[in-house]
């Protein structure tokens, strides 16, 4: 049989899989649901691997390593259970928080990883390898710098600005337009009456078309965004975070410059010993390195 490596990225929606033999040929790069994944309890997390692997890999591949990121490992606790789950159905495995794979997908030993997709969360470890988390408590309450959490933010400030009988900026504008609505009372509808990610998320893009226009309330929510990501960062060097790297991944960070050069010039104020690196390729790249760093050294 041919052994093979495999890197798993489970998000919410989808899982990234990669699957490599050992001298480096990709057999398999494809992404697939996540439907069913829960991260707890571990066990039945860690049959719902089992069986995505056995579909994913050939019979005629002998899986010596996985790496592994996933959703809801938030926790040193729940990862170390998890991957003792994995262990016990016969899955030699590293398993981490999806986040932790931006690190060793940049190709860095150590750093903290920050996301701004659709939810915004900082993980990064210490310098005894215990887990940091910070952020991710979920776009109703919190992930300012996501893109649900954005709209939730542009929303308020431009309703706040219609009730104060201020004229538009643009912001407003380009709201109702984002939601297809035909004013500022049914944009509080819309956004109140389905506050889901799928609702809010894909229209973050109004808030920076409305910044591009020049909305001084576009361009405000959008420095709160990066304040609030410097603020993750923050939060994990006060906590221990080691490294000097920040790799930031996710399809609002990567996708929109604004945001991009306001974290810069941030992080260059508050925090001059880190440098910030925007993630190139796709995370499930950290986890097969992680996969294969485990098989290097399987004691570790």
């Amino acid at each position: 049989m041919t052994q093979v490596v495999v890197g798993l990225d489970v998000g919410g929606t989808k899982t990234d899989v990669i699957v490599e033999t050992l001298d480096g040929q990709r057999l398999l790069v494809a992404d697939v649901p996540s439907t069913g994944w829960d991260a707890e309890p571990v066990e039945s997390g860690a049959a719902w691997i089992s069986d995505l692997l056995g579909r994913v890999v050939a019979p005629e591949h002998e899986i010596v390593s996985v790496g592994i990121g996933a959703q809801g490992l938030d926790t040193a606790e729940i990862a170390s259970q998890f991957r003792a789950a994995l262990a016990a159905t016969g899955i030699v495995a590293t398993a981490v928080n999806d986040a932790a794979l931006l690190i060793p997908a940049a190709g860095f030993a150590e750093g903290i990883g920050l996301i701004s997709g659709t939810g915004a969360i900082g993980v990064s470890y210490d310098q005894y390898q215990r887990l940091l988390v910070t952020g991710g408590w979920g776009w109703v309450i919190g992930d300012e710098a996501g893109a649900a959490g954005i709209v939730r933010r542009a929303t308020q400030v431009a309703l706040l600005a219609h009730d104060d009988g201020a004229a538009d900026d643009g912001l407003l504008s380009n709201l109702v337009a984002g939601f297809d609505v035909a004013d500022a009372e049914r944009l509080a509808r819309v956004v109140n009456d389905d506050p889901t990610m799928a609702n809010w998320g894909p229209r973050a893009s109004a808030v920076f078309a409305a910044a591009d226009t020049g909305s001084s309330l576009a361009i405000s929510v959008i420095a709160e965004a990066a304040d609030h990501l410097v603020r993750l960062v923050t939060q994990l060097v006060r906590r221990g975070a080691a490294g000097t790297h920040v790799v930031a991944a996710g399809g609002v960070i990567v996708n929109q410059p604004r945001l991009q050069d306001a974290l810069r010039s941030r992080l260059a104020v508050r925090h001059p010993q880190l440098s910030l690196t925007l993630l190139d390729r796709p995370p499930v790249e950290g986890a097969l390195a992680l996969a294969r760093a485990l098989l290097a050294s399987p004691l570790a």
